[in-house]
């Protein structure tokens, strides 16, 4: 057999049993030779480069990409899930992988800060129990499609063994400022809100500031809207507006905002945030160069736009 006739059935033979998936026991009764033969044939095409194979994991589970993003954005952690087959099962998806970063963070005594919204409500029902610490609610939910209770939330933590919790009995917002300043004055609130000064570590999540990716935006009035996107508004954190830069809006919804403030998350020493969508990237981004969030839990349509954002960034 020439050389040429020899790399000719190198090549045939991986074709047939890579890419038509026939057996070697196939390919030797068809071609007169042993199936120890064709092993060998196969192995040869390995190392003279006939045959070159590419294992590529799925995207949530490259955690080379995930490591990259984290040093483009300035992040501690980038924690990517994989994308479900509907917004739902995406939101299930980030969930999991939410509660997974929350029980590796927590610690024996720690004070753990935990907001609201429909992907964190999710990921406290995935955790185990956590170690003895104490959990304070930043925020109360709002009335929203696909969303339960803060209520029970909260008490998901209080029965676990050693957890103390500091509930906040409002939702989010409240009708005017005044009912909001006169809740934030009721002692259980007030201490809870107190207590954010003190946190190790919190849970957030962070919504676009459009209709579709933030649970706030159908509820403020259209001048408040106007007011928010006017001053640079491209995302919103338990009701706390931020511009593309992590900056602090200040409008007047601020005033009806029963919870953590902005200033407090800053502080806070580490801030898991979730957020999944191409639509929830300029947050996410804005998010961590603000201070805001130290890592960042989010789906495969988010990680993509995120480096799409910091690939056409200047220089």
């Amino acid at each position: 057999m020439t050389d040429a006739d020899h790399a000719r059935l190198l090549v045939e033979v991986s074709r047939d049993y890579y890419l038509d998936n026939r057996s070697k026991v196939d390919i030797a009764s068809a071609r007169g030779i042993s199936r120890f033969q064709v092993a060998r044939l196969l192995a040869e095409a390995r190392e003279a480069g006939v045959v070159r194979i590419e294992i590529s994991p799925p995207a949530h589970l490259d955690t080379d990409r995930a490591h990259r993003l984290a040093d483009r954005l300035g992040a501690r952690e980038v924690v990517i899930a994989g994308a479900g087959g509907s917004p739902a099962a995406t939101r299930e998806s980030v969930a999991r992988a939410l509660a997974g970063v929350v029980a590796a963070h927590v610690r024996e005594g720690a004070t753990l800060g935990v907001s609201w919204s429909r992907t964190i409500e999710l990921a406290v029902r995935h955790l185990d129990p956590l170690p003895a610490c104490d959990v304070v609610q930043l925020v109360g939910a709002l009335p929203v499609d696909g969303s339960g209770d803060s209520l029970d939330m909260i008490q998901a933590f209080r029965r676990m063994p050693g957890v103390r919790t500091w509930p906040v009995w409002s939702p989010l917002l409240v009708a005017d400022p005044g009912t909001a300043a006169g809740m934030r004055r009721q002692p259980e609130i007030a201490a809870a809100l107190d207590r954010a000064d003190d946190l190790d570590l919190a849970v957030v999540a962070v919504g676009a500031w459009t209709a579709a990716g933030s649970t706030v935006f159908p509820q403020v009035t259209g001048e408040e809207r106007r007011a928010a996107t006017a001053a640079g508004t491209v995302a919103e954190c338990s009701g706390r507006l931020f511009d593309a830069d992590g900056r602090r809006v200040v409008t007047p919804l601020d005033s009806r905002v029963v919870g953590v403030t902005y200033d407090q998350l800053v502080r806070t020493p580490e801030v898991v945030t979730a957020g999944y969508g191409r639509e929830a990237a300029p947050g996410l981004r804005a998010a961590v160069a603000g201070g805001i969030a130290t890592t960042v839990v989010c789906d495969d349509a988010a990680a993509d736009a995120l480096e799409h954002l910091l690939d056409s960034a200047p220089a």
